[in-house]
């Protein structure tokens, strides 16, 4: 077994309980950990043998351009997504964050994670 990440990626989307914050839009970072057996890509050197990489980030960019209300959507629907295209996903690990979120003072980032 072993695991692939993808982290620190980038987006501007329309996420938020708020309706403001569907309008507006913020910045979020997204954090994509998957453990699967690694076996014989290593052994073979065939991406066919793995987990794509661009596959993989083309499907948290494509959740990213719908609206959601909870992180935590935005976070299952990722995970729902990679486990449909990459069927031999052992666990996967998705953390969002929204920086600058509204909550009434100074906070950086907030951040849900969730595993299955």
């Amino acid at each position: 077994m072993g695991t692939i990440s993808l982290e620190g990626m980038e987006f501007f989307a329309y996420h938020g309980v708020a309706d403001e914050e569907q309008l507006i839009g913020n910045k979020f970072s997204i954090d994509v950990t998957i453990t699967t057996d690694l076996t014989i890509a290593a052994e073979t050197d065939k991406l066919r043998n793995t987990i794509n990489y661009e596959v993989l980030y083309k499907i948290v960019a494509d959740v990213m351009k719908k609206k959601h209300r909870l992180l935590e959507h935005v976070a299952y629907q990722i995970i729902r997504k990679a486990k449909e295209q990459f069927t031999d996903i052992q666990n996967i690990k998705v953390s969002v964050s929204k920086f600058n979120p509204p909550v009434g003072g100074v906070c950086e980032r907030s951040r849900v994670t969730i595993s299955e």
